[in-house]
């Protein structure tokens, strides 16, 4: 039996370093816990009392794993959950929880899954372009699926939404109506940078359209101040794509105190999240008379099910993609049409209230 001396001693540090550096309990600086990692890895060394409580190692328990930054209370995140245990259970193995207090990347909660060795396989939720946690995960002596594309994917399977084929779709639907010049706007924790930024200045290049982004915060104050912005851009967009649905409302609102006529003057796409499921289409406004919005959505709810899915697959032997990018999907609605082709209304009078597509 290797025991945790023998790891020090091939790391080259105390007992108690490797205790900390494999706990987490204190913190240790970077290189002496890769160093006492490799040790632990290379002669096989696993915390006493941690063993796989099933014989044969098998104990049909998927371990999901949260960052303390995830908010539970979120659709997207909820969704999430429910379809990974759905389909676990289709499969007739558990999910567990594993999140940590304070735990902001997910780093300790992803290496008490790992050592605790409570599960068969690993999904590992918000995982960004340079995510801390990828040396451990590339280091994991079993199966894994990310939630989130990193920058460098190569040796790792993960799943994500195609935020830039939802950019694209975006644009290709508006371009085909028409529309010869765009606008994106969206929070600024997505950015004009982000993946769907990316999709719409792909599309707009190759449809020959003219294209600008802009951040704005969710708040009719915000809004009132892009609208204006929006309004003196030369050329001036005929049509926005919105990233986000709470934006939708503040921002259609700002448009009609200006005298635009959506979609008579200035076509809207909103781009979002598929409502949670059974909801029919969560509405952004609740006012009458209310104008369905012209979506494309995501299917951010079921990359946990997904996930699963690949997950069952690598467990059984089978090859799985190293990335899975879910399509989005347009749904019609009545903020769209061919530039100046909307319904008249008497300059000054405010656009309607506005709600996503059933």
């Amino acid at each position: 039996m290797v025991r945790i001396t023998d790891v020090a001693r091939r790391a080259g540090v105390s007992p108690s370093t490797v205790s900390y550096a494999l706990s987490g309990k204190r913190p240790i600086s970077a290189a002496t816990r890769r160093r006492v990692e490799a040790a632990a890895r290379e002669l096989g060394y696993r915390p006493r009392g941690e063993a796989r409580p099933v014989a044969g190692g098998r104990t049909d328990v998927i371990a999901l794993v949260l960052s303390s930054s995830a908010d539970v209370r979120a659709p997207a995140v909820r969704e999430c959950v429910a379809s990974a245990v759905t389909t676990a259970r289709a499969h007739g193995r558990d999910v567990l929880l594993v999140s940590r207090e304070g735990d902001a990347d997910g780093t300790d909660g992803l290496r008490h899954a790992a050592d605790a060795a409570l599960a068969d396989a690993l999904i590992v939720t918000d995982v960004r372009a340079r995510d801390p946690r990828l040396p451990l995960l590339r280091a994991l002596d079993r199966p894994c699926v990310l939630i989130g594309v990193p920058a460098e994917p190569d040796g790792l399977t993960c799943v994500d939404v195609d935020e830039e084929a939802a950019g694209a779709l975006c644009v290709d639907h508006l371009a085909g109506l028409g529309h010869r010049a765009v606008a994106l706007v969206g929070p600024p924790s997505r950015g004009p940078a982000g993946r769907a930024a990316r999709g719409v200045a792909a599309a707009a290049a190759r449809a020959g359209l003219a294209c600008s982004a802009y951040s704005c915060e969710a708040a009719p104050d915000a809004a009132r101040a892009t609208a204006g912005r929006l309004l003196r851009a030369r050329p001036a967009p005929t049509a926005v794509v919105v990233h986000g649905e709470r934006l939708v409302e503040p921002l259609v609102g700002a448009f009609g105190r200006l005298g635009l006529r959506v979609p008579g003057d200035l076509s809207v796409v909103a781009l979002g999240p598929d409502p949670p499921a059974g909801a029919g289409g969560t509405p952004v406004a609740s006012a009458t008379p209310a104008t369905p919005v012209t979506t494309v959505t995501v299917p951010s709810g079921t990359r946990g099910g997904r996930a699963v899915e690949l997950l069952v697959r690598r467990l059984a032997g089978e090859p799985v993609p190293g990335v899975t990018l879910l399509p989005p999907r347009l749904t019609r609605g009545a903020t769209t049409a061919p530039p100046g082709g909307g319904p008249h209304r008497p300059p000054g009078q405010p656009s309607p209230q506005v709600r996503p597509s059933r």
